[in-house]
């Protein structure tokens, strides 16, 4: 493990503590998790190191979080495996061509791609508010396969932040769930884009196993935490939790990225 600070290594675990609390309500604790590695870890530190290690942290919460929802609420448990066995393949396919990313490259996009999930969500005030009317027909679920699935499945393995987020929106829009149904079945999914990614990090030797663990641990008190906020509080809760931890990441990597 690199030569990093007590001070740091609490931040961290802090870090993943709340990650994993905003990630079971709505997704995306990876939009704060891994910022926090990129900025902790010292430097000249690859960047396949941070995703790689953010992986091993988020699996931990995410399945945690996922039993949950599980065991808490209805969840199609068969249609979500589908969804997640496509975005497991998906995901180690971004893993692949991750490894020659940089820092650099990673910031900026990640910052795009909080801008959009926010301007998003708040054009669309109703999105994700009731429940489903009827089952998925066969054309949604098939979709679904291939957006949340392949497509945010690859973009899982090659940089990650958001992942939990994206799918929650696409599995609203495509299944038509509500927030908090969506959450639910983007753990199961999520738990398959981690372990694709994770597996193909790991094949890498791009795991910081000792911070790893330590971070996971928190991250699952975290994860299993924001699964009874969610079910407790309703798809409302989720729609600000989400803009707040947005908006919020956007102003901070603005700040780092222009400012600072």
């Amino acid at each position: 493990m690199p030569d990093i600070s007590l001070t740091t290594v609490v931040v961290l675990c802090v870090a993943a503590l709340a990650a994993g609390w905003i990630d079971a309500v709505v997704g995306g604790g990876g939009l704060l998790l891994l910022p926090a590695l990129l900025l902790g870890l010292p430097a000249g530190t690859p960047a396949a190191h941070a995703l790689g290690t953010n992986k091993a942290v988020a699996i931990v919460g995410t399945t945690g979080a996922a039993v949950t929802y599980i065991r808490k609420t209805r969840v199609d448990v068969p249609t979500a495996v589908r969804i997640g066995l496509a975005a497991l393949a998906g995901s180690m396919g971004g893993a692949f061509f991750a490894a020659g990313m940089s820092t650099e490259v990673l910031k900026p996009v990640i910052m795009v791609v909080l801008v959009a999930v926010a301007a998003f969500v708040i054009l669309r005030p109703a999105f994700g508010t009731a429940p489903a009317a009827e089952p998925a027909s066969p054309k949604r679920i098939l979709a679904a396969i291939g957006l949340a699935g392949l497509g945010i499945g690859f973009y899982d393995g090659l940089i990650g932040p958001g992942t939990g987020t994206f799918l929650v929106l696409a599995l609203t829009a495509v299944l038509h769930l509500d927030l908090v149904a969506a959450s639910a079945t983007a753990k199961i999914v999520n738990c398959c884009t981690n372990a694709g990614a994770l597996a193909m990090f790991a094949w890498q030797g791009a795991v910081l196993w000792q911070l790893a663990a330590l971070m996971a641990a928190f991250n699952l008190a975290g994860g299993m935490f924001g699964a009874h906020t969610a079910l407790k509080k309703g798809s409302g809760f989720v729609r600000i939790v989400l803009l707040t931890t947005v908006l919020g990441l956007v102003v901070k990597m603005a700040y780092e990225q222009w400012v600072a």
